[in-house]
Formats: C-alpha cells, structure tokens, sequence
C-alpha cells in the first residue's frame, strides 16, 4: 500500500503536538494520565480527515514524553504558559518553527483516568491559516498483548515507540 509524504508527515506531526503538550507546563504541571490503552482521535479540522491513534502507556511514559521533546519545546517556543481552571488546563504559547511564528490557546478538559478533550486553536503570522485541532482522548483497558509502554499506532498501522522517538532525536544533526 502506497502512502503519501504529506500524510505521513502530518501524522508524525500532530503525534509530535499531542506528546509535546505535557513538556510546555511550567510551574503547573501536567497530570499523568491512567496506564494502559489510550484511543486519542484526533481532528485537524476542515482541511484534513480526523484519524484516530492507540497509545499504550505505563506510570513512566509520560514523563518519557515530556522528556523527548522538552528541550526542542523550550528552544522553538518563546512563551509557554500553563494555568489550571476550573475544568482542566489552559496553555498558552508562542513558537517558531522554520521561521513561522505562530501563537496557541490549548485547553485540556476532563481527567486523565477516563477521558480528556484537548482543543488547540492556532493563529499564525500570516504564512500558514488559523487552524483549530481537537483531539478526544478515551481510555480503553489494558494494553494489548503485542503492545509494550510508549507504543503509539498510528493510522495505516504504523507503529512506533517513545523510545525510537528518542534514538532518532539523539541523532540528528545539530543545526
């Protein structure tokens, strides 16, 4: 089965987002969610289809997410706020990315025992639209058999685990 680049790269990308939001806290942390099987479907919005992903996760596969892209968060984003509310977090940031400065408002809604729901509206400085991405979150039990802590399956079957995530960061070239 062929795939294209761009849906590919789109995955990996809003992969990236969804895993990055724990590493913007600052002195509000980000609740670990419940080990096991999360379905996190995730809806960029008009433009694109909504895809739906699995990730199998453990007490320290959080903390390995935020971890990985932490440093990468903290380099591309000069503002990265986080306030708890009353139902949930809100994060504020502003980054750049490639030489395109964007602004974000997350909020996170629910718990992270059961479900959750992240909205992300995002304004940039003119050379990419204003987007609004959504992604629902639900606990489904236990990992399956074939699933080991940090593995995420994203649509197509592509599987990947935190742990590649981190040995490929590792070795990329310093620009």
């Amino acid at each position: 089965m062929m795939r294209t680049p761009s849906s590919c790269v789109t995955a990996l990308t809003l992969c990236a987002v969804m895993a990055a939001l724990p590493a913007l806290a600052g002195p509000v942390e980000m609740p670990n969610r419940k080990p096991g099987l999360w379905e996190i479907k995730v809806s960029p919005g008009p433009q694109m289809p909504a895809m739906t992903m699995q990730q199998c996760t453990d007490a320290t596969t959080d903390k390995d997410m935020s971890s990985t892209f932490s440093p990468t968060a903290k380099e591309m984003c000069a503002k990265q706020d986080m306030q708890k509310t009353a139902t949930g977090l809100t994060i504020d940031s502003t980054c750049t990315v490639s030489g395109i400065t964007s602004t974000s408002h997350t909020e996170i809604v629910g718990d992270f025992n059961s479900a959750y729901t992240v909205k992300v509206s995002t304004k940039g400085d003119g050379k990419i639209p204003e987007s609004l991405t959504t992604m629902e979150a639900k606990w489904m039990g236990a990992c399956k058999a074939d699933q080991k802590p940090g593995d995420i399956v994203m649509p197509g079957g592509i599987k990947m685990n935190i742990k590649d995530m981190q040995a490929m960061k590792g070795a990329r070239p310093k620009q």
